[in-house]
């Protein structure tokens, strides 16, 4: 491509941020027509980056590196894994909606159902307007999870599994790590949710300021907490982790919960990602002074 509109990761970081200012589609579509999301955050991942190949080993052949998923759908302009980078946003949940469904006890709040529906149509919203910005300005660029070709997958290790992960692609981001019931924990907290677009394009990485991919979490970097088991409505939480087929059987339920209830086609949980010490930042305290001081920690010693 020719006549590039130079590109950084503050500029990026900034259109990010007025999307979700100026768009009228960043709405819950209530009467009030309040905002689904009023801030995020960003992190980017270079294509290179070893995790995604210890992604592939570890969840699967089927999940896609950076290099698959931009070769197979802009082959028109291929490019190297280290021409690549990954850019990745985390939409926090608001106050107003996490106090909500913290309330809640079986099904979720009307508000949570909400951004599980239209936030989510935002996000939407948002990839393809970053991924259409960065071609405007040169740049090949794909949103993964809008890909034709994107799909869950069974899988005997996960139950079921995906060709991409947005949160896998946070957490490469260094935007945070993930808790015992698999939600990602960052430094706005686990309740969020995040998206990601694949760019030919060369941003410095965001350091990841963990050494362990659960480094954030209170259950595995000190042995205590575990409230998301008791706030897990469907039994889908325990001290081995999270059962995936309780938990989408559990959504499955809420459907008709939310249709009958609140009027809309939608459908939600969320109750382990509110209540919880890690609900809206990092419940660890070497974590937060590591994200404070910027440095790394060494990794935790196994628990006794």
């Amino acid at each position: 491509m020719t006549g590039k509109i130079n590109m950084t990761g503050n500029s990026i970081r900034s259109l990010i941020e007025a999307f979700i200012v100026e768009s009228p589609l960043n709405t819950m579509q209530t009467r009030n027509s309040d905002p689904a999301w009023d801030q995020s955050l960003v992190g980017f991942a270079s294509g290179s980056d070893p995790i995604w190949t210890q992604y592939k080993e570890y969840v699967g052949p089927f999940h896609w590196t950076p290099w698959e998923v931009f070769n197979q759908n802009c082959s028109d302009t291929p490019a190297n894994a280290d021409q690549l980078t990954v850019i990745s946003w985390i939409l926090p949940q608001r106050q107003d909606v996490r106090k909500s469904n913290r309330k809640s006890g079986t099904y979720p709040s009307e508000e949570w159902a909400r951004i599980r529906v239209f936030g989510e149509e935002f996000n939407v919203a948002l990839r393809l307007h970053v991924v259409k910005t960065l071609q405007e300005s040169g740049y090949a660029a794909v949103a993964p999870m809008l890909t034709p070709n994107w799909t869950i997958v069974k899988s005997q290790r996960f139950s079921y599994a995906s060709s991409w992960s947005e949160r896998h692609a946070a957490h490469a981001a260094g935007l945070g790590t993930f808790g015992l019931c698999d939600g990602l924990i960052t430094q706005k907290g686990k309740a969020m949710r995040t998206g990601s677009v694949v760019a030919k394009i060369s941003i410095p990485p965001t350091q990841r300021l963990y050494s362990d991919h659960r480094a954030w979490c209170l259950f595995f970097a000190e042995g205590t907490c575990g409230k998301c088991i008791d706030r897990c409505p469907a039994r889908a939480i325990t001290e081995a982790g999270h059962d995936k087929e309780k938990c989408r059987q559990h959504l499955q339920r809420s459907r008709e919960y939310v249709k009958e209830t609140y009027k809309f086609e939608g459908y939600g949980c969320g109750l382990c990602q509110v209540g919880v010490p890690c609900e809206a930042g990092i419940p660890v305290k070497a974590a937060r002074e590591a994200v404070k001081t910027g440095i790394k920690p060494p990794p935790p010693p196994p628990l006794a």
